[in-house]
């Protein structure tokens, strides 16, 4: 059974019981290929990235996170803010009852080749994807159209 259910205007989502939730989530690239982890919480393919912390600015919680789900010390200064996606019907509920509205700030970071990625305990599984590769697995909702819009949009 999953720990989290995410939603993008569904008319069947849950009512939020938790305040909105601000998130920072990063395109990371290599060449054409995006880096999608397959998460433990959902079984389901996302873009690294979680929470920002209260006393964080959202490129610090990135930051942060990349060293965590990855094993990547990267300086603030390398990531680049691409968009906000805070429509108010990306909703994330928990197997413990909360369920939040999520605000996601979304940057951008290119990666060398070879470069040497750890996984962590929250991921099964990290993979570089091109964009013909992407049809074939299932991405959260709250990250599909995030990815769609890179895709769509890079130079």
């Amino acid at each position: 059974m999953s720990i989290v259910k995410f939603y993008r205007n569904d008319p069947n989502a849950p009512k939020t019981t938790m305040r909105a939730h601000l998130g920072a989530n990063a395109i990371i690239t290599c060449g054409d290929k995006l880096l999608l982890e397959r998460r433990r919480d959902s079984d389901t393919w996302g873009l690294v990235g979680g929470g920002v912390k209260k006393y964080e600015e959202p490129v610090e919680a990135i930051a942060r996170e990349t060293w965590e789900e990855l094993g990547l010390r990267i300086p603030k200064d390398r990531f680049q803010k691409l968009a906000v996606y805070g429509q108010p019907g990306r909703i994330a509920a928990y197997r413990d009852g909360s369920i939040w509205r999520m605000v996601i700030v979304v940057f951008s970071l290119e990666l060398p080749e070879n470069v040497q990625l750890r996984i962590s305990k929250e991921s099964r599984e990290l993979r570089w994807f091109s964009r013909d590769e992407l049809g074939d697995i299932s991405i959260v909702v709250t990250h599909s159209d995030i990815v769609d819009d890179w895709f769509t949009n890079a130079p």
